[in-house]
């Protein structure tokens, strides 16, 4: 699939957590099993700065996903894309099944450029995830090792690009992303403070 637009049925919202971003969708990408719903696209970000993403990506929301190829070099045809903070590890029940980075974009020549709001969190499988899942089962095994070749387990990484309401990423204690609004309302003590128009 190449688009980013897609024919979800009436009230879906296409919404995934990390998990199922690693699970459902990356792992068997990675396999090269069919994705059911198959309606993430696949890009070549050096050839895509995050605002062109509009109709390439699949959007859910303020949100855009998308694979891609991974690779050390993040470099656009305006800018660049920086890691920030550690990886963090996405688990399924008790096994890790991936890790997390987050990138910000910069436009610009590294390491010079223009911090932007544009966010993007890259999920990519840890080394051994698809084999050990794979030899689950005596059947499987057998088609494990006729199919060992085809696993790419680090070749490909799912990743979400949005673009941040603030000049940073500010989360509350549950882990839900807080918007400028929500900051502004929460920082009052007293709601006699506001003053709303009669």
């Amino acid at each position: 699939m190449g688009e980013g637009t897609t024919s979800l049925p009436p009230g879906f919202h296409f919404f995934p957590s990390d998990q199922e971003l690693v699970v459902h969708f990356l792992q068997r990408k990675a396999a090269r099993l069919p994705c059911r719903p198959d309606i993430v696209p696949t890009i070549d970000l050096h050839y895509c700065d995050p605002w062109d993403l509009n109709g390439k990506a699949l959007q859910g929301g303020r949100y855009w996903y998308f694979f891609t190829h991974r690779a050390q070099n993040t470099e656009t045809a305006n800018g660049y894309w920086k890691p920030i903070g550690i990886e963090e590890s996405i688990t399924s029940g008790d096994i890790s099944v991936g890790l997390k980075r987050t990138l910000i974009f910069y436009v610009g020549e590294p390491p010079e450029g223009m911090k932007t709001n544009w966010v993007m969190h890259e999920y990519h499988l840890l080394d051994g995830v698809l084999s050990s899942s794979s030899s689950r089962g005596s059947s499987r095994r057998s088609l494990k090792k006729r199919n060992n070749t085809r696993i790419e387990p680090n070749k490909w990484v799912i990743c979400r690009v949005y673009e941040s309401s603030c000049a940073s990423q500010n989360f509350h204690d549950d882990g839900m992303e807080l918007s400028c609004l929500d900051e502004v309302f929460l920082s009052l003590d007293d709601l006699d403070e506001v003053s709303l128009p009669n």
